[in-house]
């Protein structure tokens, strides 16, 4: 198992841009604005042959209160204790601060061992706050620059230290994983050739601010790993959890709540909902979270059409549920809303949670896996086939300039989500009624419930054409 190296200092000295670059992604927020991480992110860190766990955290505040500063700095605090090494960083042009004493002499007193980290260190601007950091008391400040890769030879030679001390060093001849990507295979070409993509199940849980998805995400876990609280807008970055059920690995990612792109004004939420799109993007299944007592509201339904279009699975909880009276009124109105407003997919599997009290989370999280499955499921192309002829015969394609429209062959391209290819003698003249009609009866016959359908329409060219 890699060494795990905390990366810790007091706000807006440049952690996230030392985790972007260890990790070499731009997945953790970076701003001018003090204060942007909250929540700890982890990545798998990598230089040159050296690789580790990095651990981003939120700035250190002087704060032991029940605030939000204060649960940030117990975040902190944990990934400390569970860390092998920890890096502190300083601004190396501002200078050495009251606060960056303040928690140099804590660090003083932590189990694993400290190295001093003296960031913005390019150029002359910052030699004088590097003469400063001698007086920490935390030996030799090594000078770096985060965001020009400066300093990471020395770095490099830290760590593989511990590494080697602990017996984890050692080289990765896997590459990174990179996210998912969509290739279509070739007409005709047989879906047992393409190559199904390894990994955990990617779960992305969305929904508006304070619905609670933090606290759904703690209660799994079964530890407080987010911070959670009555403020709105806590979450900020997209946090990935690896985790199991049931055997199956899962990676929980807990995103920052949408709200209306009319009243995002500030440039960090800005920079948060890009995020919570990037996670909806790359992810498997999108979990999205409602407040029972608020269900269904315009915005639920645009963040449920964006993992849609998107062809991502779609599972609904409906938490805090625990506090609706009427529980029959509460299920029909749901019902009825997903029937009237998600009408391209019919049959999405919605589970009444309730965060707090851990009710009914095991029949969510079966819901997710159920709906992965059929997400990812592939059809042979004789028996589709066989279906399309029944199809046919029952409800033949419409004329279009006095000839039928022929509907030669169809085949399952690619999963993730069910992309089928039908090749047709006029495909341009096919209705949409008519696609609708297939992809229902695909829907049925295949059990292809609550996942979305991509059916493209492929039509040979004529050689006797001439295109110009």
């Amino acid at each position: 198992m890699p060494i795990k190296v905390a990366v810790i200092g007091r706000p807006n000295v440049g952690k996230s841009t030392l985790f972007n670059r260890l990790t070499g992604t731009r997945h953790a927020l970076v701003d001018d604005t003090p204060g942007v991480t909250r929540d700890r992110r982890e990545g798998e860190g990598r230089i040159a042959d050296l690789t580790f766990r990095v651990i981003d955290t939120a700035g250190l505040e002087d704060a032991f209160d029940d605030s939000l500063e204060a649960r940030m700095r117990r975040q902190t605090e944990r990934a400390v204790e569970e860390a092998d090494i920890v890096l502190m960083l300083i601004d190396a042009r501002a200078g050495v601060t009251p606060l960056d004493a303040h928690f140099a002499d804590w660090l003083r007193r932590v189990r694993p061992p400290v190295v001093l980290l003296a960031n913005k260190c390019e150029g002359r601007a910052g030699m004088a706050g590097l003469a400063e950091a001698y007086a920490l008391g935390l030996g030799d400040p090594v000078p770096i620059s985060a965001e020009h890769g400066e300093g990471m030879g020395e770095l490099y030679d830290i760590l593989r230290k511990v590494a080697e001390e602990k017996g984890e060093f050692g080289y990765d001849d896997e590459e990174p994983e990179d996210e998912p990507t969509a290739e279509f295979a070739e007409p005709g070409e047989d879906e047992d050739l393409v190559e199904e993509e390894k990994g955990p199940i990617r779960l992305a849980i969305v929904g508006r601010p304070n619905v609670g998805k933090s606290t759904l995400v703690n209660r799994l876990l079964g530890e407080d790993r987010l911070l959670t609280g009555p403020e709105a807008g806590i979450t900020r970055d997209a946090i990935e959890v690896e985790w199991q059920y049931r055997g199956r690995p899962l990676r929980l990612v807990d995103t920052a709540g949408l709200r209306r792109r009319a009243r995002v004004s500030e440039k960090l939420e800005r920079l948060s909902t890009a995020d919570t799109r990037r996670a909806v993007k790359f992810a498997h299944v999108v979990l999205l979270v409602l407040d029972a007592e608020m269900m269904l509201e315009k915005q639920d339904l645009t963040i449920a059409r964006m993992a849609l279009d998107e062809g991502r699975a779609l599972v609904i909880a409906a938490n805090k549920w625990d506090a609706i009276r009427d529980k029959n009124a509460a299920t029909r109105m749901l019902r009825d809303r997903l029937d009237t407003s998600l009408t391209q997919v019919r049959g999405v599997p919605w589970v009444p949670v309730s965060a707090v009290r851990g009710s009914n989370l095991d029949k969510l999280l079966d819901a997710v896996l159920e709906t992965y499955d059929r997400w990812n499921k592939r059809i042979p192309t004789a028996r589709l086939n066989r279906w399309l002829e029944a199809m046919l015969e029952a409800h033949p394609p419409p004329l279009a300039k006095g000839r039928r429209v022929r509907i030669r062959y169809m085949t399952q391209v690619k999963a993730r989500p069910p992309t089928f290819a039908a090749f047709v003698s006029q495909a341009s003249e096919l209705p949409d009624s008519y696609v609708r009609y297939l992809t229902g009866g695909l829907r049925d016959e295949f059990g292809l419930v609550g996942v979305p359908i991509r059916l493209h329409l492929r039509q040979r060219k004529n050689p006797y054409v001439d295109e110009g």
